[in-house]
């Protein structure tokens, strides 16, 4: 593509065109998704990664200005960010299934998932707990944001974020252990 098409390109996906945008994703789709894959070594979250690249271009549209950077640039920019969400969420997933292990009492020999009477329990713990803490939570666990994310749509300071996720696992923790004590 030459110089003139590819800036009536650019121009066309600022301003909005949705064909821009398609044609866009059939150029640069390919390179997104290679650069997932090889640092994720998981197609189904290189996938993701691709799906919120172009999601994360198409509303942030408006911030790309050609005169600081190709399309091409910006796009491998945006990727990079959402592979290190990507690696962030991991690393909370690893860190809470790591915690649901070490709360299981030893002499558990089976390990399943938890039922719907567990899920309704935490659904029921998390309400209990105060609003600020509620959306830090939920945005946290069930949207799987990171907290520098958080922080940003909740407009809070990052430090706020993490002591709310700190001392709201903490209640959690031992709210849920009584429960299991209990009769």
């Amino acid at each position: 593509m030459d110089e003139t098409a590819e800036q009536a390109l650019d121009a066309r996906f600022v301003a909005g065109d949705e064909d821009a945008l398609a044609q866009i994703y059939r150029r640069w789709s390919p390179v997104v998704f290679t650069l997932a894959l090889r640092s994720l070594g998981d197609r189904s979250d290189a996938e993701d990664v691709t799906q919120r690249v172009f999601v994360s271009a198409w509303t942030s549209r408006s911030s790309f200005d050609p005169a600081k950077a190709r399309l091409s640039t910006w796009l491998i920019a945006i990727t990079r960010r959402r592979i290190a969400d990507m690696h962030e969420s991991r690393t909370k997933i690893r860190a809470v299934q790591a915690e649901l292990e070490r709360m299981t009492r030893p002499d558990d020999l089976v390990r399943e998932l938890p039922d719907l009477a567990d899920s309704i329990l935490l659904a029921d713990e998390i309400e209990r707990l105060e609003p600020d803490a509620q959306r830090v939570m939920r945005l946290a666990f069930f949207d799987d944001l990171t907290h520098e994310l958080i922080a940003t749509r909740l407009d809070m300071p990052l430090g706020t974020v993490k002591s709310h996720i700190r001392r709201s696992l903490i209640r959690l923790r031992g709210r849920l252990e009584a429960a299991r004590v209990a009769p």
